[in-house]
């Protein structure tokens, strides 16, 4: 697609050539994407007595999952000409907070500024998918960072499951966050992205999603479906829990690729996979071995894998090395395996893990 069309005109090539189908929900949202393009597009003035440029008030866009959001954020993005940057929030988090331990490293009373400074410096428009707050750290720290890039004229377009209202909804001292909740509501137009449709679900509907046994026909089909989801685009997701770093290789879109051994095969908790569950909303796992006394603990993982997956109505693609009923067939927890070999079976269920509140 070619640049230095407005939104509105991308949306429409897009639908002409076939590559996405017509909503008027996400039609709702393009006028405020290219008011956004337009006032970041206006020149800024340059030279020993410039001024930081007048600030461009940003999107919040939220809405149920699979309903368009990052796709509009995407397309605004590709015809925005500035300097900008897009990430998940939860690896521009991780960015964050490891620009704020090299920062403390050098003895400066408030490491957050230089964070900031770094990030004014470079870019003009940031875009995040998938904005949620989970943890009070975060919740300060990103606080102080939006107020700092606000008031530089920085201009954030982000998307997001829940409305401002409900970021960081009953966590610890939540009473300190709603500075922020109201900053973002002044410094952003929230706009609810209503959609009738769950694309992402639309996309996957009719797809197998257990694939046994797991060998050379299992990868490559697996991979079709990557490839159809991500079009060759994925990039590291790294979730820091309590201190730890959980990695999923290959992360686009809500949709994250890992292997058994990456999830299952390292000392991970059941707050690690209910973070998991909750950042992404279809997880493709491969490799799946035969389960019994010989990798008890991997065993115990994935079970508990499978139940935050479950809870949170995650979609789940496998391969494994059999059918759910057939995984673990001997030593102890074999008995208690049989409940995740039913909720296994009930994930793959045409219409499992959509969203009937969306």
């Amino acid at each position: 697609m070619r640049q230095n069309m407005t939104v509105t005109e991308a949306y429409a090539a897009a639908v002409t050539e076939g590559r996405l189908t017509r909503d008027p929900a996400q039609q709702g949202v393009l006028p405020e994407l290219d008011r956004i393009r337009a006032a970041l597009a206006a020149p800024v003035k340059t030279g020993l007595f410039r001024k930081a440029p007048p600030p461009v008030p940003g999107l919040y866009m939220w809405g149920g999952v699979g309903r368009g959001k990052s796709m509009l954020m995407d397309l605004a993005y590709a015809q925005i000409d500035v300097p900008k940057r897009r990430q998940h929030f939860h690896a521009f988090m991780q960015w964050v907070h490891s620009e704020i331990a090299e920062a403390r490293k050098t003895g400066v009373n408030d490491a957050i500024k230089p964070v900031a400074a770094k990030l004014i410096a470079d870019i003009r428009l940031l875009a995040f998918d998938e904005m949620q707050i989970t943890d009070i750290t975060d919740a300060m720290i990103v606080g102080r960072l939006f107020e700092a890039l606000f008031a530089a004229g920085v201009t954030v377009i982000t998307t997001s499951n829940r409305p401002p209202d409900d970021l960081y909804k009953d966590g610890l001292n939540r009473q300190l966050f709603l500075p922020f909740i109201a900053l973002l509501k002044d410094r952003m137009v929230v706009h609810e992205l209503a959609a009738d449709t769950d694309y992402r679900q639309g996309r996957l509907a009719g797809t197998e999603t257990y694939f046994t046994p797991a060998d050379a026909e299992a990868r490559a089909r697996i991979k079709t479906i990557w490839d159809d989801i991500s079009h060759g685009i994925s990039e590291p997701l790294t979730l820091r829990i309590k201190g730890r770093d959980v990695v999923l290789p290959q992360f686009h879109n809500g949709v994250a690729r890992a292997s058994f051994f990456d999830l299952c095969g390292r000392p991970l908790g059941a707050a690690d996979y209910l973070a998991l569950a909750d950042a992404v909303r279809v997880l493709i796992l491969e490799d799946i071995p035969s389960l019994g006394r010989d990798n008890f603990n991997e065993a115990k993982r994935f079970v508990t894998l499978v139940d935050a997956l479950y809870e949170a109505k995650t979609r789940l693609i496998c391969s494994a090395a059999a059918a759910p009923e057939f995984l673990y067939r001997e030593g102890e927890g074999s008995f208690e395996f049989e409940r995740t070999a039913s909720r296994l079976r009930e994930m793959q269920a045409e219409g499992w893990g959509v969203d009937e509140t969306a």
